[in-house]
């Protein structure tokens, strides 16, 4: 059922498919090409018909791959312009980021973020996205400007089918959670609360499980407190 969830390694990207063919949102780190078009495989469907490829943001492990799968489908490349210049250098720098406080969140980035660099492959994207804007290519959906994690996030909203496609506004893979870095936790703060007075079901993550009910009253009842670390 769309959107479909493509695991690669600890990254989640998604596949929608719609009347004029397929939309991907996000596109893993640098060198899980193959992966990615086998995982859109896999769920019965041509890399081929990929005609479009919106990222939730530009950082190295959701738009990795993106100048790739644009070469190899043609499929055009979709970023809010706050990132513009993260896409159009390939590096997604951690300068003035902060890591989540605790064990967890420290080793994920001492073990796994640092080691996986910061560099891929730059690219021009075909458009920008803004708050707000309803791309009807992909099934309507409704973009929401999420800053936080970093200035040009963004998350999408598919209300026909009530789901939220979160990106890293905040992680599930042990619960909910902030995101293990964030340049500004208090505005992903702001921005979990401000998706989460939006109407929709289920949400899912660039990192972790989908929620499958209840999702935006789940995100406020963690995020309320203003204490939460």
């Amino acid at each position: 059922m769309s959107p479909w969830q493509i695991e690669i390694g600890i990254v989640n990207v998604y596949l929608i498919k719609t009347n004029d063919g397929l939309v991907l949102v996000d596109a893993a780190w640098p060198n899980k090409t193959d992966a990615i078009l086998e995982g859109v495989r896999q769920t019965g469907h041509d890399p081929a018909d990929i005609k479009h490829l919106i990222l939730t943001h530009g950082h190295v492990d959701h738009a990795g791959c993106a100048a790739e799968i644009s070469k190899r489908t043609g499929a055009k490349v979709y970023v809010h312009a706050a990132d513009l210049e993260l896409t159009a250098k390939g590096e997604a720098g951690y300068d003035g980021i902060t890591v989540t406080p605790g064990i967890i969140p420290s080793l994920v980035y001492r073990l796994v973020i640092r080691p996986g660099g910061t560099k891929y492959e730059s690219f021009l994207v075909d458009k920008t996205i803004a708050n707000g804007e309803i791309l009807p290519f992909a099934n309507d959906i409704e973009v929401i400007h999420t800053p936080g994690h970093c200035a040009g996030h963004v998350s999408f909203l598919l209300p026909q089918d009530g789901i939220l496609i979160a990106g890293d506004i905040c992680s599930n893979v042990m619960g909910l959670s902030y995101a293990t870095i964030n340049e500004d936790r208090a505005l992903a703060r702001e921005s979990i609360l401000k998706v989460a007075d939006f109407p929709f079901e289920q949400a899912v993550f660039g990192h972790g499980n989908p929620l499958k009910k209840r999702a935006n009253q789940l995100l406020k009842e963690r995020f309320i407190d203003t204490k939460l670390k």
